[in-house]
C-alpha cells in the first residue's frame, strides 16, 4: 500500500512521527533546536523501549517515521533499530550529521539494514557558509560525499536546508547546487527561534514571501519534490498562485518527478496536527520546535498522548487560533507555525509572526482601518 493511499484522520493518528534517538552530536549548529552535545544522555530510550515505540508506529500504520538527533549514528544500536522497523513493516528515514562518522561504509550498511531514505543538511552553497552554519570545518565536503555515496548505494536522498538571516542571500546558489544533485526531495526549513536559534536570525514576513516565490517557481521545473517545514503558509501561497495561473491561462505542466518511496501527506500538516515528535527521553511533543510535552511514552502509549493530550487537541482546533490566523480563510489548510508563534509570543495559538497576508475583511487592532485599506496585500482567492 502506498502512503498516499492511506486515509488519515489527524485527530486519530499522525502522518509523521519523528524520534530523536539521541541529542549527542559532534556538530555545533547555530540554529540547533536541541542544543546538541558530544555525549549521550543516560536517560535516553533503551533499545527495548525503542522497539516498543516502533511497534506502536507499526500498529498505528504511520506512513513516515524519521530517526533524528543529535546525530543518530552516535547510537550503537542504530542498525538494529532500523532492521527491526523494517521487519515490522515501518519505513524509516534517517537524518545523520555530516561528520567523519558518516562514511561510505556506514551509508551502504544503512541501505542493507533497510533504510528507506537518507536526509542530509545543506545550509550553504559553499564550505564557508555551510561550515559556519554547522560549526565544523569539512561538513560541506562530507555532505557532498554522503549524497554521492547514497546515490551509489541506491538509497534515496533528501536534502534539508534551514533558511535564516545567515543564508537568505545564498538561496539562488543553494538551489542551483541542489538542482545538480540526484535527490527525491528538498525539505526547506524556516528558522524557529528556539534552542540555539536566535530571534534576530528569523526572516521577515516579506522575505518568507520571496523564498515562497522562488520555491514555487523552482517547483515547476525541478525533477524533485519540494516541501516546507515551519512555513505552513507556503500552502496558502501555492493555492493563490495556482488560482492566479488559471485565471491568466499560464498553467504549465510540472517537470516529471521520480516516484517518492516515502510519500507525501494529502492534507496540510502542522505541529500536533498529523505530526508528532518523541524526544530522546520519551517526551512527546507536537514538534521538535514546540517544547510543550503532552506526556511520556514510558508512562502511556503514543497513540493516547497524541489523541487525548490537551495540547495536541487544542492545536488541532483551527478555530481557536488567535489574531489574524483565527480569522484567515486559509486556517484549515495552513494555520501558521505554532512553534514560531510560541517561540515569539509564548502562546502556541497566537498568529504566525512571519506571515504578510491579511485575511479578507481583517483589520488589525493596532492599525487604523484607513491604513489597512491602503495596505498592498496579495489577495488572489
Amino acid at each position: 500500500m502506498k502512503p498516499s493511499d492511506i486515509s488519515m484522520d489527524f485527530n486519530e493518528r499522525p502522518y509523521i512521527a519523528i524520534w530523536e534517538v539521541t541529542q549527542a552530536c559532534d556538530l555545533a549548529c547555530v540554529h540547533c533546536r536541541a542544543c546538541a552535545q558530544p555525549k549521550r544522555h543516560p536517560l535516553e530510550l533503551s533499545t527495548d523501549e525503542g522497539k516498543r515505540l516502533i511497534d506502536e508506529i507499526a500498529e498505528m500504520k504511520l506512513p513516515v517515521f524519521v530517526l533524528t538527533g543529535g546525530d543518530p549514528i552516535k547510537r550503537p544500536d542504530l542498525f538494529e533499530l532500523i532492521e527491526y522497523a523494517t521487519k515490522v513493516g515501518v519505513r524509516v528515514s534517517l537524518t545523520p550529521s555530516a561528520t567523519p562518522l558518516l562514511t561510505r561504509e556506514i551509508i551502504h550498511r544503512l541501505k542493507q539494514s533497510g533504510l528507506a531514505r537518507l536526509a542530509v543538511s545543506l545550509d550553504g552553497s559553499n564550505c564557508e557558509i555551510h561550515d559556519a552554519f554547522r560549526g565544523m570545518a569539512g561538513s560541506f565536503d562530507r555532505t557532498m560525499e554522503a549524497i554521492a555515496w547514497a546515490n551509489e548505494a541506491g538509497l534515496p536522498v533528501q536534502i534539508n536546508t534551514t533558511f535564516s538571516r545567515r543564508n537568505y542571500d545564498d538561496f539562488d546558489s543553494i538551489s542551483r547546487l541542489i538542482e545538480s544533485k540526484k535527490i527525491a526531495l528538498w525539505s526547506v526549513f524556516f528558522l524557529v527561534p528556539t534552542g540555539r536559534g536566535k530571534l534576530e536570525g528569523v526572516l521577515s514576513a516579506d522575505e518568507f514571501e520571496q523564498i515562497f516565490a522562488n520555491l514555487y517557481r523552482l517547483s515547476r521545473s525541478a525533477n524533485f519534490d519540494i516541501k516546507t517545514t515551519e512555513a505552513q503558509h507556503y500552502r496558502r501561497y501555492v493555492l493563490q498562485q495556482n488560482v492566479l495561473m488559471k485565471k491568466t491561462e499560464t498553467v504549465k505542466t510540472s517537470a516529471h518527478k521520480p516516484a517518492d518511496t516515502i510519500g507525501r501527506s494529502p492534507q496540510g500538516l502542522n505541529d500536533g496536527k498529523g505530526f508528532v515528535f518523541i524526544s530522546h527521553t520519551g517526551e512527546v511533543y507536537p514538534s521538535g520546535f514546540l517544547p510543550i510535552s503532552g506526556g511520556n511514552i514510558r508512562m502511556e502509549s503514543l497513540s493516547r498522548i497524541y489523541r487525548e493530550s490537551p495540547i495536541f487537541r487544542k492545536l488541532r482546533t483551527p478555530d481557536e487560533l488567535g489574531g489574524k490566523c483565527g480569522e484567515c480563510e486559509f486556517r484549515h489548510v495552513c494555520g501558521g507555525s505554532r512553534s514560531r508563534a510560541y517561540a515569539v509570543t509564548g502562546d502556541p495559538m497566537a498568529e504566525e509572526p512571519c506571515c504578510s497576508y491579511l485575511p479578507k475583511g481583517y483589520v488589525p487592532s493596532q492599525m487604523p482601518a484607513e491604513a489597512h485599506q491602503a495596505s498592498p496585500v496579495l489577495r488572489v482567492l
